[in-house]
Parts: C-alpha cells; structure tokens; sequence
C-alpha cells in the first residue's frame, strides 16, 4: 500500500499544473465550457488523489510516519544538492485535504460566478497555478522547495489580485499585496540562508533533528532564526505589521478572495510555524513573539470590521483575526489546536465569501452593505449559507467553530497563557458583534437596494452555485467532528495548571453577548452606533478603526513617500550621465556608417577604391 501512495502523490501536484499549461497556452482556442472542464476537473482530480492517498497512508500507517517521494535534484554545487522531493505525513495530509477539498468547491462555484466574463480561461489558469504552488509548499521535504511553493503562491496572488487589470485601482491592489508580501519573504530567505550556514542543509527533518543538538533552549541564534522566519509568516498571513495588503486583496473576483482565505495563501504561515515547531521549541521568546501577534492582530482586525461597509472587506478583517487565534494557539504551544481551527475557518470562511458573492451577483456587483437589507426573503439559499458561516465564525455551540475556536481558548489557559485566553475572549465578543452587524444590516432591516438603479435581486438556481455552498454549509456544521492525528508530527501543548469549571462556559457566553449587542445597536437601535460615529468625543476612533488604524498612512510616509521623493531627486543622476556617453558615442558611430549607405552605386565604388588605394599603401610603406 505505501508503494501505491508513493505513485499515487504526485498525481496530487500533476493534475493541477496540467490544467494550468492546458489554459495557458491553449486558452485563446478553448470555450468556456471546456475552459471549466479543464480548469475545475484537474483540481478535482487532485482531489480524488489526496482522498485515495490520505485513505492508504492512514490505513497502512495509523501510527504516523512519513512517506517520500523524491522528484528530482534541482542543481548539485559541491555538497549543495536540493531535492524536489514530496514528504506525506499527517501534517501534510491535513493540509492537502484542505486545498484540494475546498479548493475544489471554490472552482466548481467560480464555474458559475465568472460566467460570460472575458478572462475565464485565463482565470481558471491562474487559479490551477496557485494550487499548485501551494501543493507544492505543503509537500516539500525541503525549506528550498517549500520558499519554491511560497513564492509561487505570491506571484500567483498578484495575477489574480489584478485579474480585472483595467482597473488602475485593482493593478495598484496587486502590486501592494506583491510588494507588502515581499518584505516578509525576504525575512524568510535571511533566515534560510542561517539555517544553511548552520547545519549545511535545508531538510526540514534534518534540521529539526539537529537543531536541539546545536541550539540550546533559549539560544540567540535559534531566536533569530524563528524572528525571521515569522517575519514570512506574518507576510504571507496577513498579521501585524504586514497586514495591510489584505484588506485590498478584495480587488480580486469573490472566489479568488475565497481561495486566499481559506484554503491558500493565508494558512501558510500558520503552516509554516507548525512545520517547524522544533525549532521554535527552542525559543520561547520567539514563540512569545507569535503569540502577541496573533492576539495584537485579532483584536486590531477585529476592532476594523466593525466600521467597514464593504462586505467583502468585513470578511477580509475577520481572516486576519481568525488567523490571529492560530497564532495565538501556536504561540501558546498549542499547535494541534491551531491546525484544527485553520480547517474549520477553511470551512466557514469559504462558506462565508462564496455566499457573499452570491449576494453581490445578485445585486448586481454592488458590495456596499448599507445599499442591501432586507435580503432574507429574497435570497433565502444565500441567507441560510451566510447565517450558518457566521454562526460557526463566532462559535455558537453545534458547529465546528465552537469546538477549534473552543479548544483553542482552553489550551491557551492550561498553559499558562492567561493573557492570550483574555485577548481571544475579547476577540470572540469583536467577532460576534462584527459579525452579526453584517447579516443584521444584509438580511434584516428596510429594503436599501430599493433607492439604487440596480433593480430586484434575482438568486441564482445553478447547480455549480448550490453544490459548493452546501457542501461547506455542511462541513460548516460537522466539520468539528473531524479527527486529525497530529500527534505523532507536533509536539503535545503544554499543560502548567487547571481551568476552573466556567472557563468552558465563557466564550459561549461572550459571543452570546455580541449577538445581543449587535441585535440592538443595528437592528433595534441603529442610531446609537450612527451617533457614536458622528459623536465628536468618539468619530475620531471611528476614524482610525475605519482606516484601519493608520497603517497605510504611516507606511506611506515612512517609506513610500521618501522612496518617490528619492526616485525624483535621481531623476538625472551625474552617474548616469556619464554612463549614457557609452550609448551616445555609439548611437553616433552607427548614424555616421548608417549614412554611408546611400544606395549611390558612384558612392559604392568611389569608397572601394579609396579602400583599396589606402590597403596598397599600407603594405608598401609597412
């Protein structure tokens, strides 16, 4: 059986690069019909294969181990020999049930949702590359394959970020998210460049083996090494300081939002601290450093969505600080926790975009919140989605976000992390609040969409937009029952005292009250939160709530501002004048032989004989 999972994965990866030079090179000759059938079944066949591999891998090895399967040798330079190779364990196979599963339900509802629009095989190209960069990301056995994978998923969510490129503010979304992405990844790449030093490979298996024999606990080295590799986590995340991309990421079509914040690019940093969890055993400061940005970031996020009226930018704020519990549960040492929940907010979260952007094709791309209401008997389907995803998101008892988010909250107390546990509790009241402020003002309330020129809501009665949102309206509500056998691959949370009996019963309770809050202040009350934020003692936290408090202003002055003003005064460069003499002396020399060729046969022969006058000369004076 593990000869078949061995021939079996890389079917895993094939499918979807297939798919991908399929649309690439053939799109301009492909209808949208065969564009769809490449494009969402090679993601299904990726799919099929996770399912087929992960059943013989825990069947044959209910235990654990790994499976590895070598691809091939990238280069060979001296004792530098970097393997493609692919390692299948039960960290691995968690993650690949979550791209490939959901990634699938993705495409099958975007088969719908970009109908008719120009792009839709260059979309669906894009799409099958950032699977497969991911893919490749999850599987490496190496930390160079990995940052392979890693930058894969960063080129591809600049394509599809600026997939409507027309648009100069959509180009300028993707740029940021590209350039904001880059600084954590540079972070990253410093740090694989002190890990090589230091043990002479980028093996993931041989580092952390060797690891606890080089670096002792508490090391300066072993605390670099994970600072800047959590400088890439926080990139690629979206969590403090490096959050501000994603919020502009909602540029991009609603299932490629989906995509980034479910199943790819955002989990990866939770990931990548996960996979290297021996390293980050030897640092407790650097795992104190993730867990204050996870719960830094949670309540910032959440504090953001509470003003914002785009709905898909209301879900982009609750990403970040759903991406801040895992961090928080990582920095607390609860790594199996963080991995559970990063499942179930795949669930949900897709849950969530993709019914929105049910929403907003039903409305005829509008987004604005405050421009819908009174939706819950018009779109009934997307209503019930909507509300099943937002109840998980805030963990109410009976779906799976209650059991990761739930756990993630008591492993946080059991270790000690009394300050972690108090920031997630505040986080699950901001999330319960923002949350119920959306569907409050979508679903409930008077008829807004009634004032716009866009006309009646019309629902959509597809098959390919029904399937994928009850696939994961289910998984929303069951997925919590799912067992990860993390334990053999993550070390075990740790445990320094007992809960009293009501810290079960807390979150429950806080998430209940921002329910309550949100049914008055935007259902019963709506002008309470209106004078809050016209109130003069109290707009200007509205302001930097809305703004997302002010780390694009100060970004843009700390850096870009003096950037353009340097560019400027470089503008004409001494240097660079002395350099384009080169250039100008040959520009003259070729417009001098250029006008030498006149097509004046007189010329022609007049300079063939002055040639061969001044050859004759030379040989009899020489």
């Amino acid at each position: 059986m593990t000869m078949s999972v061995a021939a079996i994965m890389p079917f895993i990866f094939i499918a979807p690069l297939v798919g991908f030079v399929w649309l690439t090179f053939a799109r301009e000759h492909t209808t949208e019909s065969t564009a769809a059938i490449v494009g969402v079944g090679s993601i299904g066949i990726s799919a099929v294969a996770t399912a087929i591999v992960g059943y013989g891998y825990l069947t044959t090895m209910p235990s654990g181990g790994s499976v590895t399967v070598e691809l091939w040798t990238w280069m060979q330079i001296g004792q530098f020999a970097p393997t493609f190779a692919a390692k299948l364990d039960p960290l691995s196979l968690t993650m690949l049930g979550v791209i490939t599963g959901v990634g699938f339900l993705i495409h099958f509802f975007a088969a719908w949702y970009m109908r008719g629009d120009d792009g839709f095989a260059r979309f669906f190209s894009y799409m099958n590359l950032f699977v497969a960069s991911m893919l490749f990301l999850v599987l490496a056995d190496d930390l160079l394959f990995l940052y392979f994978g890693w930058e894969g998923v960063g080129l591809c969510s600049y394509l599809l970020i600026g997939f409507w490129y027309k648009d100069p503010q959509n180009g300028a979304a993707a740029r940021k998210a590209f350039v904001v992405t880059r600084v954590g990844d540079t972070s990253m790449l410093i740090g694989l460049f002190v890990l090589y030093q230091t043990f002479g490979t980028l093996n993931i298996a041989a580092i952390v083996h060797a690891a606890p024999q080089v670096w002792s606990v508490g090391s300066p080295m072993a605390t670099l090494v994970c600072l800047l590799l959590l400088g890439g986590a926080v990139g690629k995340s979206a969590q403090l300081p490096l959050q501000t991309w994603l919020a502009d990421a909602m540029a991009g079509p609603t299932p490629v939002s989906a995509l980034i914040h479910a199943a790819t690019m955002v989990t990866a940093g939770v990931y990548l601290i996960a996979r290297l969890s021996g390293l980050y055993t030897l640092s407790p400061a650097g795992l104190e450093c993730v867990g204050a940005v996870g719960a830094i970031t949670l309540l910032l996020a959440g504090c953001s969505a509470l003003l914002q009226t785009d709905i898909k930018k209301i879900l982009a704020y609750s990403t970040m600080s759903q991406i801040g519990y895992m961090f928080l549960a990582e920095g607390a040492g609860a790594y199996d926790a963080a991995m559970f929940h990063l499942m179930t907010h795949a669930f949900f979260k897709a849950l969530l975009f993709l019914s929105a952007g049910s929403v907003i094709l039903a409305l005829h791309h509008e987004q604005d919140i405050f421009k819908m209401g009174g939706l819950r008997a018009r779109l009934p389907f997307a209503f019930a989605a909507m509300l099943i995803g937002t109840l998980a998101l805030t963990a109410f008892p009976l779906t799976s976000g209650y059991v990761s988010k739930d756990l993630i909250l008591n492993r946080a107390y059991l270790a000690g992390h009394q300050n972690l546990w108090l920031a997630g509790l505040v986080g699950a009241f901001l999330t319960s609040l923002y949350s119920f402020r959306l569907i409050f003002i979508v679903f409930f309330g008077p008829e807004r969409w009634r004032a716009t020129s866009h006309g009646a809501p019309h629902p959509a009665h597809e098959l390919s937009h029904h399937i994928p949102l009850a696939a994961l309206l289910a998984l929303s509500l069951g997925g919590g029952l799912i067992h990860l056998p993390l334990g053999g691959v993550l070390p075990p949370s740790p445990v320094v005292g007992e809960a009293p009996f009501w810290i079960e019963y807390a979150p429950v309770v806080v998430s209940l009250a921002g329910i309550a809050v949100a049914w008055l202040a935007f259902l019963q009350a709506p002008q309470i939160p209106a004078a809050l934020a016209t109130n003069p003692a109290t707009s200007w936290v509205a302001a930097l709530w809305r703004g997302a408090w002010g780390f694009d202003w100060v970004y843009d002055r700390l850096f870009v501002r003096p950037f353009v003003a340097l560019s400027r005064m470089n503008r004409s460069d001494p240097f660079d004048r002395v350099v384009n003499v080169v250039p100008a002396v040959l520009r003259g020399l070729n417009a001098a032989a250029a006008a030498s060729q006149n097509g004046n046969l007189r010329w022609y022969a007049a300079v063939a004989g002055a040639g061969l006058c001044a050859l004759i000369a030379i040989v009899a004076f020489l």
